[in-house]
């Protein structure tokens, strides 16, 4: 096993599972980092193809390491419809035996085609990385990094994944990450494991921008950027409330407010649903290519297929993506090239990406060129 996964290696490429629409290929392409996302949704794929991202259509528990054995980089943001409060809740009631699932995974011999014994066949899904991973190690191919996402009822299981990944040789950190604080226009919080393969210590990215507190001005806090509204994100030149779809807790009669001088609330598949309501008594909707914004896609993403929406609601913040890859790489992100490519199009983005600092890493940024 190597012991140094911090060193940047031109022939990177990751391999990203239950890959949505492309949000954290998204940043990995802002990286200059190739990466092939499985992808089980044809809607979501559609949007793939149609933004150039490499795609398989399938299910992820019918392949495995060996199918992709140029992946140096697995990633991974298994579907949380069973964990979420809006959810069914059979994942979140099923915690315990994920978690007894997860030890399993380390002393059985993992195959392709596992199948799960829990009610919702979803909640088992939140074990293909460990599967991944397990059977990457075991054919002497160790992925040097791995990147998950989840919602944060999954925090568990990904406190359990990090003792299984500690015994096989990785440095694990786990934690709960919020999306404004680094730089997303939006107040999501995420279940997020960063783990490198040998001695070098897995961090989880620092954050660049405050925490936003409802009724707490908007301001810079030591090195902080202050968060950024929706209004400044969507640049647009009239104030607005957004009235949620649903309520908190999923009680539709709780149904939250947030201003055009504050960050969205967690973007969901069901965001082209919520109000825009205007100082001058019009209401409209977001458009999709507004609710992408909200989650750092490009503005100019082509979004593609059916069910837009739930695409985009489904989807890691690209911005927040590029923290968490650059944090489980050791590469350090300059936040005026990470704006630039952030506010770029979509394709001059991918053909510029973030130009890295220090002459190791621009030499393995051109090397990749």
């Amino acid at each position: 096993m190597a012991s140094d996964s911090t060193k940047v290696d031109s022939s990177d490429r990751i391999i990203d599972l239950f890959a949505g629409p492309g949000g954290l290929d998204v940043g990995a392409a802002w990286l200059g980092i190739p990466a092939t996302g499985i992808e089980s949704d044809e809607n979501a794929c559609s949007t793939r193809l149609n933004a150039g991202l490499g795609t398989v259509l399938g299910d992820v528990r019918n392949f495995g390491p060996d199918d992709f054995a140029d992946a140096t980089i697995l990633t991974g943001g298994p579907p949380c419809q069973t964990f979420t409060v809006a959810g069914s809740g059979s994942g979140r009631r099923a915690l315990d035996e994920v978690v007894r699932h997860v030890h399993e995974l380390e002393t059985s011999q993992p195959t392709h085609r596992k199948h799960s014994d829990f009610s919702d066949d979803r909640t088992a899904l939140v074990l293909e990385p460990l599967r991944w991973a397990l059977l990457a190690a075991r054919a002497a191919r160790p992925y040097r990094a791995i990147v998950l996402e989840q919602v944060q009822t999954v925090l568990p299981v990904w406190d359990a994944y990090k003792e299984v990944l500690e015994r096989i040789g990785y440095n694990v950190a786990v934690g709960t990450l919020r999306a404004e604080e680094y730089g997303v226009p939006q107040t999501r919080r995420r279940a997020i494991l960063v783990a490198r393969l040998g001695d070098q210590k897995a961090l989880l990215p620092e954050p660049t921008h405050t925490a936003f507190r409802k009724g707490a001005p908007q301001q810079e806090a030591l090195d902080l950027q202050p968060w950024v509204s929706m209004g400044k994100a969507l640049r647009t030149g009239s104030a607005f409330t957004v009235v949620s779809n649903y309520g908190s807790g999923g009680d539709p009669k709780k149904r939250g407010e947030r201003h055009s001088a504050e960050p969205a609330a967690t973007v969901t598949g069901k965001v082209t649903r919520n109000r825009l309501l205007h100082a001058n008594g019009e209401a409209t909707r977001l458009s999709h290519h507004d609710a992408g914004i909200l989650q750092t896609f490009p503005r100019d993403y082509p979004w593609s297929g059916k069910d837009i929406g739930q695409q985009i609601g489904n989807a890691i913040p690209p911005r927040l993506g590029v923290h968490i890859l650059a944090a489980a790489l050791g590469i350090p992100v300059d936040p005026v090239e990470l704006d630039r490519v952030v506010h770029s199009s979509w394709e001059a983005g991918r053909e510029n990406p973030i130009r890295p600092t220090g002459p190791e890493l621009q030499e393995a940024a051109d090397a990749r060129a």
